[in-house]
């Protein structure tokens, strides 16, 4: 004889009068599909947040020289945390751009500058890292420490970007930047991927530079 658990045995169910005394227990049970549903209004977009470039003492040059230290931490930091570039955004205007640190003020950053490098870089980044693999030759841009990733697409953005400011400048300023973070041989390596990456996207720039015509604004 089969016991209560073989497969296929036929269970009889008891009568749903068993389970409730009340003749309303189905109506309570299923929900009713007829009812009317109130409007959902959908949330409103968050606006964009804009950044006032910081009026403090400074020169423009080397406020524009902070914002790209800034955009190299907050891109660390994007990566690192796997943030939002706006969360971050947001942070370094509030807590961090031009703020004192350990008692020492430093340069308040061109805000704007830095909202843009920031944004460029990482809704760019698949524009920007085929340049940058190119550039690297033999070496692998996923194998870089984070940091360098974080200055290398900061730099080719800029230059990708295009602007007013010459390209040897934001090249120059970016190594400044690696020289703050590295002691080694990275500041060079800097110098040479995105000189590789400014002959990619700006060569005629490069070549006007060669007759003696490059840009002064920093």
């Amino acid at each position: 004889m089969p016991d209560d658990f073989s497969v296929g045995r036929r269970v009889r169910l008891p009568h749903l009068s068993l389970l409730s005394d009340s003749p309303s227990f189905l109506a309570k049970s299923v929900p009713d599909i007829m009812a009317p549903r109130k409007k959902v209004t959908p949330p409103a977009p968050t606006p964009e947040v804009k950044l006032p470039t910081p009026k403090r003492a400074g020169s423009a040059k080397a406020r524009r020289s902070a914002a790209r230290l800034n955009a190299v931490q907050a891109l660390y930091q994007i990566e690192l945390t796997e943030s939002s570039p706006e969360v971050i955004i947001t942070e370094y205007a509030n807590f961090r751009l031009g703020q004192e640190l350990d008692g020492d003020r430093y340069v308040s950053a061109d805000g704007e500058l830095f909202a843009a490098i920031v944004r460029g870089a990482t809704s760019r980044q698949h524009e920007i890292d085929p340049v940058l693999s190119q550039a690297l030759d033999r070496q692998h841009l996923d194998r870089l420490e984070l940091l360098l990733r974080a200055i290398l697409r900061a730099g080719a953005w800029e230059l990708l970007a295009g602007g007013d400011t010459a390209a040897r400048i934001v090249i120059n300023d970016y190594i400044d930047v690696a020289h703050g973070f590295f002691a080694g041989r990275e500041p060079g390596m800097i110098n040479g991927v995105l000189d590789k990456v400014a002959r990619i996207v700006r060569p005629d720039e490069l070549a006007s530079r060669a007759g003696g015509q490059e840009g002064a604004q920093g």
